[in-house]
């Protein structure tokens, strides 16, 4: 039965045998685990002849012979003819390590497939098959960078850090695979309400969840002390995760916290996610730019003044939290210029199993959205893009 090892080849000779495709996949292995590399070749590829000219290895330009090995701790022999069972037999005798290319049985080493995500790395021996250590070493890699399997650190860290995590529309599947990896490191996560809360499940129970979410006119978190809070914790040398609904620079106060972090000399992570300004129209058969009808959008809360924005048919505006003022809103647009009866739809809880779409025009989206009691969180829609949606009349 083998025994895996990881083996240390830093400062010490490392003879590669052979200058083809092979060996050049071994010599980029061995030069980032910064071995004493020699190759031993008539002919190369460009890639080692390019490597040797910069001085990284060293080339010698002929065939192998006996004595080549010497002072080696380790050779990989890449020929594909009978120099390689030379060379192995000639390694046994000195008692050096041999990976022997094309022939597992004959080596008395293996190369395993590996992967490194993030500071922790795979090696995955397929019992000299290769190509089956390679397809499971991607699945532990893939495993790994969605968060399926855990990577959080068993003690603190030394200096603790913060990421601002975008979650998306509110569905768990649309999370980045980075947003997820660093949920599985976390030790505390500060979520907010409209952040993909289905994963909170799926964190260890001793993970610190704190909920600042916020509510229509209604903070009960300020933002000054979220910001102490994701400061306090990771000076603790704690992994904090703030998870936010859509993508933190999108509305979501994501530049502030950036700012008190590195005010506090606290190492910061921006993690983008899929902003709800185009996802949730998006689930609602609605582009915000499309050929012939829409060629730009502006997203904007419905505090600000929409009176500024561009007036033309062929500009979108898409409005987040602005379900309560939207008869204030839609009154603002058409005193601005915009004709009331330019195409309005309200998409109500994007992504969710009772997602809901309003349609309407500027003229009567405010009376139609309180008959239906429409309620936030919504994403409201204001353009000729509209008419595109299923729910639109024929």
């Amino acid at each position: 039965m083998p025994l895996p090892l990881t083996l240390r080849p830093e400062g010490r000779r490392v003879v590669v045998v052979g200058g083809g495709n092979v060996a050049t996949r071994r010599v980029h292995a061995l030069l980032a685990a910064e071995a004493d590399l020699v190759v031993v070749s008539p002919t190369v590829s460009a890639r080692i002849r390019e490597l040797a000219v910069e001085g990284r290895l060293a080339w010698i330009e002929r065939g192998y012979r006996r004595g080549d090995l010497d002072g080696a701790w380790l050779v990989q022999t890449a020929t594909d003819s009978p120099v390689d069972d030379q060379v192995a037999a000639d390694a046994e005798q000195a008692r050096v390590w041999c990976l022997k290319g094309g022939d597992p049985d004959g080596a008395t080493a293996w190369m395993p497939a590996v992967a490194a995500v993030d500071d922790v790395h795979v090696a995955v021996s397929g019992g000299g098959d290769a190509r089956r250590a390679s397809t499971l070493r991607d699945a532990v890699a893939a495993a790994l960078q969605s968060g399926d399997l855990p990577l959080r650190h068993r003690t603190h860290h030394p200096e603790g850090f913060v990421a601002l995590v975008g979650g998306g529309p509110g569905s768990a599947d649309l999370l980045t695979t980075r947003g997820r990896r660093l949920l599985a490191e976390a030790d505390v996560v500060v979520v907010d309400r409209l952040a993909p809360l289905d994963v909170l499940a799926e964190l260890p129970a001793d993970v610190e969840v704190i909920d600042v979410g916020k509510l229509p006119d209604h903070h009960p978190v300020p933002q000054d002390e979220i910001n102490r809070l994701l400061v306090e914790h990771a000076r603790a040398g704690k992994v904090v995760v703030r998870l936010k609904g859509g993508d933190p620079y999108v509305l979501g106060r994501g530049g502030e916290e950036r700012l008190a972090c590195e005010a506090a000399g606290v190492a910061v992570e921006v993690v983008p996610g899929v902003t709800s300004a185009i996802a949730v129209p998006a689930a609602a058969g609605i582009p915000v730019t499309h050929r012939g009808v829409a060629t730009g959008f502006s997203v904007v809360t419905a505090h600000d003044e929409l009176g500024e924005l561009p007036v033309s048919p062929g500009h979108t505006i898409v409005m987040l939290m602005g379900v309560r003022r939207l008869a204030e809103s839609a009154h603002s647009l058409v005193a601005a210029g915009h004709a009331p009866g330019t195409p309005v739809a309200v998409v109500e809880r994007g992504f969710a199993p009772d997602q809901r779409t309003t349609v309407g025009t500027l003229g009567t989206i405010a009376d139609l959205c309180v008959q239906r009691g429409v309620r936030s969180p919504a994403v409201t829609v204001v353009g000729e893009v509209v008419r595109l949606s299923p729910d639109w009349p024929s």
